[in-house]
């Protein structure tokens, strides 16, 4: 499975394989036609795929696998949506790597009838979907997804499921392969999934993809120095995170329902209106970790987390 021209459609192919393979460098390198995603002219249409991480496949399950890879030209030049790739030479920077980046992202999303108003599975009017929530919980159990919960949330309809803790690149493979799985189980059920951080109008919340941090010096004693100098540094550079955090959340950051608005950077301990919250533990501990609130249910986890260690350890005011 590979992401598609849009940055946030997931496309995928299959092949058979001589043998089961345990790791992606086993696995050969392979192409599709990127002229029909948006990801290249007709004229020179070939995209290379190179396989990045495995996860067992929770559909056909035995020895079957899901690949995700990453796009590249024949000539190995990364393709301009190839978002993983600048993300992993970020993760490797010896001081990003020497200071351990946890990440636990919490995906929001919708579900929708397919003629638009909210899903709600027969006789279950109270559960708006938690079939399918359940149904996805155990693929991504199966697969080997790094998943640490799920929940309601309060626009009906609206769910959520928590990915980590994750370590550096990992935290976007795991996203990623969570939202295939969910766009496969939504389908196989006849349901629209939905990741706009606004899908209808109206006087509730919006869908978010908050995305909790820490670094080792954040997570040791006198951490929350560590972090408040780390919020220092995202202050200053609000306008190009929010412009890296998805479309369409001007809709979502209000400044109403549990948003910080758009326009103004902010945190708080245990303040769920702020950019950026710290959660009471942290403070009494005196160590910890931030929750960065402002990425909307769309955002690539690659840009975010690779965007939130880039600013926090390398990026000097």
């Amino acid at each position: 499975m590979r992401i598609g021209g849009s940055g946030i459609d997931v496309r995928s192919k299959s092949r058979t394989l001589a043998k089961p393979v345990e790791h992606p460098s086993e696995l050969p390198k392979w192409n599709y036609d990127g002229s029909s995603t948006g990801q290249a002219p007709g004229e020179d249409s070939e995209v290379i795929l190179y396989p990045q991480a495995i996860f067992k496949d929770p559909f056909r399950g035995g020895n079957n696998i899901l690949v995700i890879c990453d796009t590249y030209t024949p000539q190995g030049e990364p393709i301009p949506t190839n978002k993983r790739y600048k993300a992993a030479q970020i993760f490797s920077d010896p001081k990003v790597v020497a200071e351990v980046p946890w990440y636990g992202i919490e995906q929001e999303y919708t579900l929708l009838q397919t003629n638009g108003p909210y899903y709600c599975a027969a006789g279950a009017d109270k559960s708006f979907g938690r079939d399918i929530s359940d149904a996805h919980y155990k693929a991504c159990l199966y697969a080997g997804i790094n998943i640490s919960g799920t929940n309601g949330e309060v626009m009906p309809g609206q769910w959520e499921f928590q990915v980590g803790p994750s370590v550096g690149i990992e935290a976007g493979d795991h996203i990623w392969c969570a939202r295939y799985l969910l766009e496969r189980i939504t389908e196989q059920a006849g349901v629209v999934l939905s990741l706009d951080p606004k899908p209808i109008e109206g006087d509730w919340n919006g869908a978010g993809c908050h995305t909790n941090y820490s670094t080792k010096s954040m997570r040791e004693e006198g951490g929350f120095e560590v972090i408040k100098k780390a919020i220092y540094n995202l202050s200053l550079r609000h306008k190009e995170h929010i412009s890296a955090y998805g479309e369409g959340n001007e809709r979502r950051l209000t400044g109403k329902h549990e948003t910080a608005s758009i326009d103004k950077f902010s945190w708080g301990v245990a303040n769920r209106g702020c950019s950026i919250r710290v959660g009471r533990d942290t403070e009494k501990e005196g160590k910890g970790y931030l929750e960065d609130r402002r990425p909307a249910s769309n955002m690539d986890p690659y840009v975010v987390t690779a965007l939130l260690a880039e600013t926090t350890l390398l990026w000097k005011p």
